[in-house]
């Protein structure tokens, strides 16, 4: 098998989410010198943006999205020290957590890996996040943005309450914030002051990146 061979396997495998097979091209593919980067720019990420684009036309359900982003992650454990030693650029970082309240993470987990397959760092907060470990966490690791995620309509006042908080501690100007989760939609994300609100993980990454972008020329202009 040769390089553009190899990244082609790499890409439709991910696509179907057949992790074993993920992993075992990774690793052929760093023994035939096709460099961490490569496998993450030319395979990895274009599958998880085709698995995005499919759930979005209504071809691919959760269980697919689910399943290609696990058989991703299971790559990008492998290609994360190796992009750390090359100094591959990171987008932004990102402090990702589930609400107070709220024990479901995965509409959470599969954003944290199309994030990280884009090439955030991301910071995973886990479930029941209390608004003052979020505001541990910025004040920590100075995040470009942080995400709050909510499942059930009952945790998602937990947003303005979190929002508060940074307010209260000075870091609201600093951070991006983003809310999201299945009950979430846009006129609720404004109404209780988000930067932006994605309704899948493939928006969630476009979103972020667009609002990061933004941030950045503003802070230059």
């Amino acid at each position: 098998m040769n390089r553009d061979e190899l990244l082609k396997q790499l890409y439709d495998d991910t696509l179907v989410g057949n992790g074993p097979r993920v992993l075992e091209l990774t690793n052929q593919g760093l023994a035939m010198d096709v460099g961490p980067e490569e496998l993450l720019y030319e395979a990895l990420i274009p599958s998880l943006e085709e698995v995005g684009a499919r759930f979005e036309r209504g071809d691919f359900f959760v269980p697919e999205m689910l399943v290609a982003g696990k058989a991703m992650a299971g790559a990008l454990e492998i290609l994360r020290p190796l992009l750390a030693e090359t100094g591959a650029e990171t987008v932004g970082t990102f402090v990702m957590g589930t609400v107070k309240g709220d024990v479901h993470d995965i509409g959470k987990n599969l954003v944290n890996i199309m994030l990280e397959g884009a090439g955030f760092h991301v910071i995973d907060l886990g479930v029941q996040v209390a608004p003052e470990k979020f505001i541990a966490a910025i004040e920590e690791h100075k995040p470009d943005i942080v995400g709050f995620s909510a499942f059930l309509t009952t945790t998602m006042p937990m947003f303005k309450a979190n929002i508060n908080a940074l307010e209260k501690a000075g870091l609201r100007d600093e951070v991006i914030v983003m809310v999201g989760g299945a009950p979430v939609t846009q006129e609720y994300a404004d109404a209780v002051g988000a930067d932006g609100y994605a309704a899948d993980a493939s928006a969630a990454v476009a979103k972020a990146k667009d609002l990061l972008a933004r941030r950045r020329a503003a802070a230059h202009a």
